[in-house]
């Protein structure tokens, strides 16, 4: 049977506020979309902001993120499909390989431990977040200029500004660094798993998403992978997104679910 329940997983520097158009878009085709926060991101972005520097915030694991998504998922009537972007995405593969969901998709997915390049706007984009000069439990504010470099770079300057008003949140450091050891088995069998990417992505750039295709290539189960020609790591919410969530939905109805 066909699963019913798309569970969406936002990353880094956002809340669920993200999927705002892709629930409704999904909905629409039958499915039934839950966006849960991460811990400590059920406010509004505004709420959020005002609140940094948030000591809480800045003990926030990437173990801890996984095992809420695991834990929120396992309590389900059904296995449903869950669709994360950036490092959502990488807790998707996570998930995946527990046998936790029908599906997955990964959209512009952080890596796994043994997934790297040494791509300069991948090194840019990232070392705020995971320099070792900066204590852990200092949470991490992306600055506008930042989030122009790396999620919303071909943007006008309108639309930046505009995304990032309404979604960027404060970080825990130790997310993006505790992700940095997460390991995924990528010759066990596993649920479909579909893997897009943006050519325009700075922060998780198109070859680094090829490069974690390319792991899963000793594994008897489908991983598909799409690139975007022109899109950024805000692929989910710039001009556009409908062709990547139509996409997605296609590719769930070639697969069965």
């Amino acid at each position: 049977m066909a699963a019913k329940t798309i569970v969406f997983i936002h990353g880094m520097y956002m809340t669920p506020l993200c999927w705002e158009k892709w629930v409704p878009h999904c909905q629409a085709q039958g499915y039934r979309c839950l966006a849960p926060a991460w811990p400590g991101r059920d406010n509004p972005p505004e709420v959020l902001r005002k609140n940094h520097p948030d000591l809480q915030l800045g003990q926030l694991t990437f173990g801890r993120v996984l095992e809420h998504f695991a834990g929120s998922i396992a309590t389900l009537d059904e296995r449903p499909v869950i669709i994360g972007h950036s490092m959502g995405g990488l807790i998707v593969q996570l998930l995946l390989q527990r046998d936790l969901a029908a599906a997955g998709v990964a959209i512009d997915s952080a890596p796994p431990m043994g997934v790297f390049t040494a791509k300069w706007s991948f090194l840019r984009s990232n070392w705020p977040h995971i320099t070792p000069f900066v204590s852990q439990s200092s949470p991490i504010e992306m600055t506008f200029e930042r989030f122009q470099y790396a999620f919303v770079n071909t943007l006008s300057l309108a639309e930046q500004r505009a995304a990032y008003e309404r979604y960027v949140v404060p970080e825990s450091r130790r997310v993006p660094r505790g992700s940095l050891t997460a390991r995924v088995d990528s010759k066990k069998p596993h649920p479909p798993l579909l893997l897009v990417a943006g050519s325009a992505d700075n922060i998780i750039p198109a070859s680094l998403n090829r490069s974690n295709v390319a792991k899963y290539r000793g594994s008897p189960s489908v991983t598909d992978f799409k690139e975007f020609a022109g899109r950024t790591h805000f692929i989910i919410g710039q001009d556009g997104w409908e062709e990547v969530a139509d996409h997605v939905l296609a590719w769930l109805k070639e697969m069965g679910v």
